[in-house]
């Protein structure tokens, strides 16, 4: 089983946001996955898009190295999760010589894949 992460961050897109096209792609196949994150109108498909072909990128690699056979169409997005990163604060002059506060809210995006565990496989067949 091939199991690989990807990360994500300080990524300028609100956590909020970034969950809302993440659960789209939660459990699906990688390269499914990819395919509905090149779709989705939403600003944080982007780079959630990028972390998930990182993730696949990655997989290969460390399957090069251990000399596993890795078929990318068995990979799957097993983990997907946002976290929220810093906060940048500024600062917008409002009425009456006031300063209203504005935040510019990060996160940081993890995307793991994997192949499915042999024995699920032998169990499907």
């Amino acid at each position: 089983m091939v199991e690989s992460i990807a990360r994500a961050r300080h990524i300028r897109v609100t956590p909020q946001k970034a969950r809302r096209v993440v659960d789209l792609i939660r459990g699906k196949q990688a390269l499914e996955a990819l395919a509905i994150l090149k779709f989705a109108p939403q600003g944080a498909s982007e780079p959630v898009y990028k972390a998930v072909a990182s993730a696949i990128a990655n997989a290969r690699v460390k399957a090069d190295n251990s000399n596993e056979y890795l078929d990318e169409r068995d990979l799957y997005v097993s983990t997907v999760f946002v976290d929220e990163g810093a906060t940048l604060k500024r600062f917008r002059p409002r009425a009456q010589g006031r300063a209203g506060r504005i935040n510019k809210r990060t996160s940081h995006i993890t995307v793991v894949v994997s192949t499915p565990a042999v024995d699920t496989v032998e169990q499907e067949a």
